[in-house]
């Protein structure tokens, strides 16, 4: 999966998401690859915006057309994107769906989100647009969240991509399974410390308690399996990993683990489940937390929809 070549650069023309054009030129340059320039409209914008006369834009139905037009011409021009094959692309529809189509036509292999997360537990509070972009996209989405911690330099046209430390939250269930993949490709390509976490949830603990025989039972067993599993992603092939066993809420420890390693980048796996009304898949909400709060980007790793049920997880035998 990694390098990335072909990068989705989905933006409103705000400069808030101008924070992920950064990542999007660094990504493609490095990878000698191209950006899509991607916007989605509520009408039909015509397909030859770039070169239509000046005269289409003074009917007063098409007034809007020109400002689309020079925020395109704006973002095309930025330093950043000197020397690189860039390709402005502008569709009408709804985000998330035209973006995961476009994910599929210009054969993407990252899209970069700037999503407005906010501290907090309400879902409101995150962005719908951004948790649907990550559920529907079929490829890695980095999602960045100003102000962050950083892991593009740049100056003038210049970008390099400096990751120290890469934090991969872990399961070993089919979830996590891509994304381990390209946190590995990812350390061992640029060299950054690889560091694997490990939550046991603290509703494990609970039902220990609950149901002192049993549940005490599975936790016991759960651990040991956990901290095989950990010791053979420790010493296995590529990036070894250093690894850390924790118990609590998932997305806090993750969070906080990131934060004291002082992590360029998280990486997480995405295992989005069918929602309750139809429609748009939704994110768990660990996921959607862990990218609200977390002290760096997030790279969300799409896998399998279909989940290894945790009883199964914890009576498979230690290998």
């Amino acid at each position: 999966m990694y390098p990335f070549k072909n990068i989705l650069f989905p933006t409103d023309f705000t400069p808030h998401a101008r924070a992920a054009l950064k990542y999007a030129a660094a990504f493609a340059r490095k990878a000698g690859g191209r950006v899509v320039l991607f916007s989605v409209q509520s009408a039909t914008v015509p397909a030859n915006l770039l070169t239509l006369p000046e005269r289409i834009f003074e009917e007063q139905e098409n007034k809007w057309l020109l400002q689309v037009r020079s925020d395109v011409r704006s973002l095309l021009a930025d330093p950043l994107f000197d020397g690189l094959e860039v390709e402005p692309v502008i569709v009408e529809g709804e985000p998330a769906p035209e973006i995961a189509k476009a994910v599929r036509e210009y054969e993407i292999d990252l899209v970069t989100v700037v999503t407005h997360g906010r501290k907090g537990l309400s879902r409101a509070l995150w962005g719908s647009t951004a948790e649907e972009i990550i559920a529907e996209a079929p490829c890695p989405v980095l999602t960045i969240r100003p102000p962050q911690h950083d892991f593009v330099e740049h100056k003038g046209a210049y970008t390099e991509i400096r990751l120290n430390r890469i934090v991969l939250s872990t399961n070993f269930r089919p979830s996590s399974v891509a994304a381990t993949q390209v946190a590995t490709q990812l350390a061992n390509q640029t060299g950054a410390e690889l560091h694997a976490v490990y939550v046991i949830g603290d509703y494990l603990e609970q039902i220990s308690v609950m149901f002192p025989e049993g549940g005490l039972n599975a936790l016991t067993r759960l651990r040991s399996y956990v901290q095989e599993r950990m010791s053979q992603l420790s010493r296995g092939d590529g990036a070894r990993a250093i690894t850390h066993i924790a118990e609590g809420r998932p997305y806090e420890e993750i969070v906080r683990l990131a934060a004291e390693k002082d992590a360029d980048l998280l990486v997480i796996g995405t295992n989005v489940h069918a929602s309750l009304f139809g429609g748009t898949p939704v994110l768990g909400s660990e996921i959607e937390r862990v990218v609200r709060n977390a002290p760096c980007p997030v790279l969300c790793v799409p896998a399998a929809r279909v989940i290894t049920p945790l009883p199964a997880l914890i009576t498979q035998p230690v290998s």
